[in-house]
């Protein structure tokens, strides 16, 4: 009899145990069994509060972003990444921002976004009128369920309400505008728009299905700004190529959504850092980009009178300090205090800034040596790993791929292998 995935209770069983039946389904040896249970600051029974049917973790290497100066304040900033070069390019744009002020950044209000969906409603837009009408009924009603947060200055604010015309009727749509202050808000809103379906479906005579957050949080964005040295850049020249390669994503979403993902490259691995969710982060960027029927850029470049690069960008940036991982896991709150930031707001526009200089430093290169000389030497060093190299050799195998041009595993065992005899015949 084949083995099979239905397993009983598996939720009930200690991390141990679900280890243990993971072991003899995957054929996993007692060394593999060790590497996934092998802790660091998040323990096993921490973790296993996090998740469901936790068997080990999965670290995930952190390093720290440096040169970055935004409003007049210098901040190291923590990426929780596996890709090489991201981290290097980051601190390299923000030298180069340097040489112009550093960063200059703003936002919105923490506005959050409370979908509450009514379905079977005979006169949508009579129903409309009512649910605005009724607005300071629905607000208070929200408001009751998180008094705290009411008393930090924030809560639901306002209401919008639209009909929509879908593939099953038209739908009456409430949207409760909360302020979330320094949490994401996922819990908070969710539950205010559970707390209203009542007064929904009363107003509406309809039936009202999802009440949930929109993780398109148009109302939460954050945007920074930069100035680029042409001195810095290298010339002119290579400021033109910039705005080449940006116009270039600007008009095909092929090649933009490759350029919208090197920004990713740095947002989510602050927002990993951080203990923020990086899937809701990058759902409202995508989602962003998209918002006027066509996939663009999050960011724009410009050249401004005096030949330098001006990069702006401008995302939704719903990330919080309180709740969640980001106040229960432990490299998460170490990473906040190395930020340094006191607000989420805060830390929505470092997260943005990170963004802007991730995508500098990529067009950068695009536009110059190619993205994959940069990116290449550094792969090698996991190259030579993978090979076998350790200590020093790792180094010596990566520059002798890196100069040779061939960065594959076969060559960097080739590499091992010569290296390791001519030190043997020393």
């Amino acid at each position: 009899m084949g083995k099979s995935s239905q397993i009983s209770g598996f939720y009930k069983l200690s991390t141990q145990e679900r280890a243990k039946i993971v072991k003899e389904f995957a054929n996993l040896t007692d060394e593999e069994v060790g590497l996934i249970r092998a802790t660091g600051a998040l323990k096993l029974e921490q973790a296993d509060r996090m998740i469901e049917n936790v068997i080990g973790v999965m670290p995930v290497p952190l390093g720290i972003a440096v040169n970055f100066l935004i409003n007049g304040k210098d901040y190291l900033i923590p990426m929780a990444i596996e890709e090489p070069s991201v981290v290097a390019a980051a601190s390299n744009a923000a030298k180069m921002a340097r040489v112009k002020g550093g960063f200059t950044t703003n936002s919105t209000a923490p506005i959050m976004i409370g979908q509450i969906q009514a379905v079977h409603v005979v006169d949508p837009h009579r129903a409309k009128l009512e649910i605005l009408s009724a607005k300071e009924e629905i607000i208070k009603k929200a408001n009751e369920q998180d008094p705290i947060l009411v008393s930090l200055g924030g809560g639901a604010k306002d209401i919008e309400v639209k009909v929509i015309d879908t593939i099953t009727g038209q739908m009456v749509i409430t949207e409760l505008l909360v302020d979330c202050r320094d949490a994401m808000g996922a819990n908070a809103v969710n539950t205010m728009a559970e707390a209203v379906t009542p007064l929904i479906e009363k107003i509406t005579l309809g039936k009202v299905y999802l009440r949930i957050i929109s993780n398109l949080a148009t109302k939460r964005l954050a945007r920074a700004k930069a100035i680029f040295a042409k001195e810095a850049l290298g010339g002119e020249e290579v400021v033109d190529g910039i705005i080449e390669a940006y116009a270039f994503a600007a008009a095909d979403p092929y090649r933009c959504a490759t350029h919208n993902k090197g920004i990713m490259n740095g947002i989510t691995a602050v927002v990993l850092a951080t203990g923020n969710d990086t899937r809701a982060i990058e759902a409202g960027a995508h989602a962003y980009a998209a918002r006027s029927g066509q996939y663009i850029p999050l960011t724009v470049w410009e050249k401004n009178n005096d030949g330098d690069l001006v990069g702006t960008i401008e995302l939704p940036m719903a990330v919080g300090l309180v709740g969640g991982a980001t106040a229960s896991h432990p490299i998460a709150k170490i990473a906040i205090k190395i930020l340094g930031v006191k607000t989420a707001t805060e830390l929505g526009e470092v997260i943005a800034a990170v963004g802007l200089a991730q995508n500098l430093a990529a067009l950068k290169e695009l536009a110059t040596i190619g993205i994959q000389k940069g990116h290449m030497a550094l792969h090698a060093r996991n190259i030579a790993i993978m090979a076998g190299a350790t200590g020093e050799l790792i180094d010596k195998v990566a520059e002798a791929l890196a100069k040779e041009g061939k960065v594959r595993l076969d060559r960097a065992k080739q590499f091992v292998e010569q290296f390791i005899k001519q030190e043997a015949s020393k």
